[in-house]
């Protein structure tokens, strides 16, 4: 199984439909995605600049975000099966589709390690990942990816969100941190019979 994480600056990009056919396509069974929050959470950002309010409401805001993100992608392929609760991908994926997590059960009521701007729809799709024990994560950026750099340079690179690699230690899962362009490098990977790589 895998969790592949579509980041929100792809909200807006004309390949993001055929991320959404591939993932549709060929992970029925096999892929639950995240979303990134996008410009939704960018408003975010924005009111907490503004109005100074606090690490928790920001928290809950930027996770209605990625929900939304859950509905516009749900929107754009009706195929995918959005899900509101962790505990129904398994169900999901063994009836063979692709689920989308709307992660409704991330709200919380009081401030804890994650309710802050250092855990981003990256830790959350990696802290996920774990969860399920998936086999693979893979985050697509719209931003460029040097893919020779280790993880602490890609958080250090702005790439990936600056609690990933301290929490990517002992993942157990492949990760792979992929542009937007680079779509035919998972398909090749989704492929039936293909060889997975040992874990990281």
């Amino acid at each position: 199984m895998w969790v592949v994480k579509i980041g929100g600056s792809l909200f807006d990009d004309p390949l993001l439909p055929q991320w959404l056919d591939l993932l549709d396509e060929l992970g029925g069974g096999r892929v639950t995605i995240v979303c990134g929050g996008g410009n939704f959470a960018d408003e975010v950002r924005r009111a907490q600049a503004l109005w100074r309010i606090d690490d928790l409401a920001c928290h809950n805001m930027a996770v209605l975000a990625m929900v939304q993100g859950a509905y516009l992608l749900r929107a754009l392929r009706p195929a995918l099966q959005m899900v509101s609760a962790e505990a129904a991908i398994p169900p999901v994926l063994r009836r063979g589709h692709t689920a989308v997590w709307a992660p409704f059960e991330l709200l919380r009521e009081r401030a804890d390690d994650q309710t802050n701007w250092r855990h981003t729809g990256d830790s959350i799709a990696l802290a996920l990942a774990r969860r399920l024990n998936a086999e693979r994560l893979v985050l697509v950026k719209s931003c460029a990816v040097d893919a020779r750099l280790p993880l602490p340079a890609l958080v250090a690179a702005g790439v990936l969100d600056s609690a990933f690699a301290t929490a990517a230690v002992g993942a157990g899962c492949a990760i792979d941190v992929v542009q937007r362009d680079q779509w035919a490098q998972v398909r090749s990977l989704l492929l039936p019979g293909h060889a997975q790589p040992a874990a990281p």
